[in-house]
């Protein structure tokens, strides 16, 4: 897999340990939108929160469903994490989210070049198409790759001070994800909601 056309120098990094450093910075119950798959199993492993928000089943949500979260609780600090071959899915989100202009809204895109959990193909963008051009030209002028773990959380702290959507790409390894996700709908809507403050516990 041949991503330096698009990336440059930037470290390959692994996508647990990123989703990490982003856990620890989580201070004032920022709400965090994880993509389907591993992005979801390591948010999940990288530290459980009510204001965490699993994506189950769907390619490509994640940044459609914060968008919608930063829109309703503008007050909020809103992180969406999704891997490439997901954001694929939904390249139109990135103009819809340029276009309304969230304050609060932070994306970070994990890029292997690979669907990884269906075994490993090379996404069509791979090696050829670079997703922080694509974002820049979609409007989301606030995008950069993350040159390593030092520059990720560097991007993450200018981020939580930012007056308009971000984005944060990453360059990760083909690592599986850490642990799995409970795959229980229900308890998950019920347990986000309760933390944004929207809903009482069951």
């Amino acid at each position: 897999m041949n991503q330096e056309l698009n990336t440059g120098n930037t470290k390959i990094m692994n996508r647990f340990d990123v989703t990490s450093r982003l856990i620890a910075k989580l201070k004032h119950e920022e709400a965090v939108i994880g993509g389907i798959g591993n992005t979801n199993f390591d948010l999940w492993a990288a530290g459980h929160r009510p204001q965490n928000f699993y994506m189950l089943g769907s390619m490509g949500l994640a940044f459609p469903i914060a968008l919608g979260v930063a829109l309703a609780q503008p007050d909020r600090r809103v992180f969406a994490l999704e891997g490439d071959g997901s954001l694929l899915m939904q390249l139109g989100a990135l103009s819809t989210i340029a276009a309304m202009k969230p304050k609060n809204l932070t994306m970070i895109v994990m890029d292997n070049g690979i669907y990884q959990i269906t075994g490993a193909q090379p996404t069509p963008a791979a090696g050829v198409a670079d997703i922080v051009a694509i974002a820049i030209g979609s409007g989301l002028a606030s995008s950069a790759w993350a040159a390593d773990e030092e520059d990720f959380e560097r991007l993450v702290d200018d981020a939580m001070a930012a007056t308009a959507p971000s984005l944060i790409a990453v360059r990760i390894d083909d690592k599986p994800g850490v642990g799995t996700t409970r795959r229980d709908p229900v308890q998950i809507r019920e347990r986000f909601m309760h933390g944004l403050g929207v809903r009482q516990p069951l």
